[in-house]
């Protein structure tokens, strides 16, 4: 089995450079790899067209006048196969024409032959410029993500420092991670951070939950199409694959995917190629796979709906997320810092927040939707609330029945009406919260459910 690439010292630029004369052609292979660049010589467009679809570029030096496909129809097909490649032409006779051609397909500039090699090279340098600049935007975009707590790990509990401790070893290797936990646990904030601290740190990260892919298209939005290769496919489209290219693809309920897509899953890991619905062209990619789910995958490998030699790959280690209710001594500070993503004026006055009440009620909810049911609540208390701390009140009524249900289990016997609301809040915690799903269980309508639950706060109220 081969091991997966680790990612290699990069050129300055890899450029693609297609013209037909010869003597161009040799200047352009011995010089550019002196200067740091890589560099595909092609002597036509077909051939550039084909190395294109091999492999990516970050920069296209093409000529116009080239026998077979013109210039021109070179940069349409690289708009198509390669959107994100910057485009430079070269031309004996600027016109109309070429102008036209800049403002269409987005080319970045051109060069008039004959020209030098010192004009190449100081064009390749603004070529990087506007590249550093792009990708200095998407770092600082990304870290500024980290600040405001996208990525970070919240929590002091020790199945929380253990699993800090796991990601700092396991994120530097290339090995694919299997991440296991409940729904709303946070699988994706640790695929984040592994990617974080790993050498792939400036490179994409790419999350899809395969749970929501539509079958019929699961193939396409991995691996990408050609122009016409089904109904609806009107122009050549990227894979998850490839936008992934040198940095992470977090593959989120794996679990969901279909036998068939399994299998093609497996040979891209094994091999690292992929090739696009209706397309033959093999392309190369590198990059790393993190997976996670909330299924039982071995017992899915016995049932038959999960390959076990799937299973296999892609937990060379394996991460556990705790649920909320295994670690509910963080919950004050997840429950601090979501307020602030909500009320940023709750950061200056950090023990001045919540009520004591509230976190009281908050710590004794099983929280069945973890993580992510919690910031539900409190998004939904900072909205009720005009003004900090937020109060018992200002959380979703549920949480307001289930305190009257203990109330009234401790004054006495049991009314038929207590039997109620104690059977809608064991149906609320099984849920999440969701009164939708909480009402459909129970067999009654939506709004049964909300006048029992507001009789029960009015009741208590009086």
């Amino acid at each position: 089995m081969p091991r997966p690439k680790s990612p290699e010292k990069k050129a300055l630029l890899r450029v693609l450079f297609a013209d037909d004369e010869i003597g161009l052609q040799e200047l352009i292979s011995s010089e550019l790899p002196r200067m740091g660049y890589s560099v595909a010589v092609c002597p036509d467009g077909l051939t550039a067209v084909a190395a294109m679809e091999k492999e990516p570029f970050d920069c296209l030096l093409v000529d116009l006048q080239m026998p077979g496909m013109t210039g021109l129809e070179v940069i349409e097909k690289a708009s198509q196969i390669r959107p994100e490649m910057d485009t430079v032409i070269m031309t004996g006779n600027p016109s109309q024409e070429t102008a036209i051609a800049a403002l269409k397909f987005q080319v970045f500039d051109y060069l008039t032959k004959p020209c030098r090699l010192a004009d190449i090279a100081g064009l390749l340098g603004r070529v990087r410029e506007r590249r550093e600049s792009r990708r200095e935007v998407a770092v600082l975009r990304h870290q500024i993500q980290r600040v405001f707590g996208d990525r970070r790990l919240i929590g002091q509990h020790k199945s929380i420092e253990a699993m800090r401790t796991l990601i700092t070893r396991v994120a530097p290797a290339e090995s694919t991670i299997l991440i296991r936990g409940e729904t709303g646990c946070g699988k994706e904030l640790v695929a984040g951070a592994i990617h974080d601290q790993s050498a792939r740190a400036g490179e994409p990260f790419v999350a899809v939950n395969c749970g929501a892919l539509p079958e019929n298209l699961i193939e396409s939005e991995l691996f990408g199409h050609c122009k016409g290769a089904f109904t609806g496919a009107d122009a050549a489209r990227t894979g998850l694959f490839e936008m992934a290219n040198g940095g992470t693809l977090f593959l989120d309920e794996i679990g969901e995917l279909p036998l068939a897509m399994q299998a093609k899953l497996l040979r891209v890991l094994e091999t690292g190629d992929i090739r696009r619905v209706g397309d033959n062209q093999i392309r190369q990619i590198n990059v790393r796979v993190v997976c996670a789910t909330h299924r039982d995958l071995e017992q899915m490998v016995q049932d038959g709906e999960f390959r076990e030699d799937l299973m296999f790959r892609i937990n060379t280690f394996e991460i556990f997320v705790p649920a909320l209710r295994e670690r509910v001594s963080d919950l004050p500070l997840l429950a601090q810092h979501l307020l602030q993503r909500f009320r940023p004026e709750a950061a200056k006055h950090p023990t001045a927040t919540f009520d004591p009440e509230t976190l009281r009620i908050l710590a004794e909810h099983q929280w069945p939707g973890n993580v992510r049911e919690l910031a539900n609540v409190i998004e939904h208390a900072a909205i009720l609330c005009d003004h900090l701390p937020l109060m018992p009140e200002h959380l979703p009524r549920h949480f307001g029945s289930r305190q009257l249900r203990k109330e009234l289990r401790v004054s006495g016997p049991v009314s038929l009406r207590d039997l109620e609301l104690q059977a809608i809040e064991d149906a609320l915690q099984r849920h999440g919260g969701s009164k939708p799903a909480a009402a459909n269980e129970l067999g009654v309508s939506l709004k049964t459910l909300y006048n029992k639950l507001n009789s029960a706060i009015e009741s208590k109220a009086g």
